[in-house]
């Protein structure tokens, strides 16, 4: 008898326009949309993947969340039986990396205390345009106790690695 896939529940949060979607939509479709041609998610959208890893089959829910302030009261419900927690920030942005704590800080309240979380600085491709280090990422990651990578859903450098290593952790 084939074996049935591992369901794991993973959430996609952070600050408005950091990218979230355009990571879902990298790793479950292999496809990437321009900032300008993306429009803000209006409360929460999702995503089905299946993975092999390791021989062990996963069939992945992930949700992507709004950042806006606007959709908070959807929370609670986006948040419960999650198993692992992406929170994403914009390496072209301080304020978004600035933010990250309050995301933490949601995470503490709405999660249950074993949720594995990662630290991912998106955007790595606009290099020239950089306002927080792989180091300071690196090192807030540490300080939070979570896995930290960074990627770029236009380039898809990281994206695969950050939801396989996650997974990994997860399982």
């Amino acid at each position: 008898m084939p074996e049935l896939p591992s369901n794991l529940k993973l959430l996609l949060i952070g600050n408005s326009s950091v990218g979230k979607s355009s990571l879902l939509l990298r790793f479950t479709d292999d496809d990437f949309i321009s900032e300008e041609e993306t429009a803000a998610t209006i409360g929460v959208d999702f995503k089905v993947k299946s993975i092999t890893l390791d021989g062990h089959k996963y069939r992945l829910s992930i949700w992507d969340t709004a950042g806006q302030e606007r959709f908070r009261t959807l929370t609670s419900s986006y948040y419960r039986g999650a198993q692992g927690v992406i929170l994403v920030y914009d390496t072209t942005s301080r304020a978004t990396f600035d933010e990250l704590l309050k995301w933490f800080k949601e995470i503490d309240t709405y999660c249950s205390e074993g949720v594995v979380k990662m630290v991912v600085g998106n955007k790595v491709d606009k290099e020239f345009s950089r306002q927080v280090t792989t180091e300071e990422g690196r090192a807030f990651a540490h300080r939070m106790g979570t896995l930290f990578i960074e990627c770029s859903a236009k380039t898809k450098v990281g994206v695969e690695e950050a939801f396989k290593e996650l997974v990994a952790r997860v399982s």
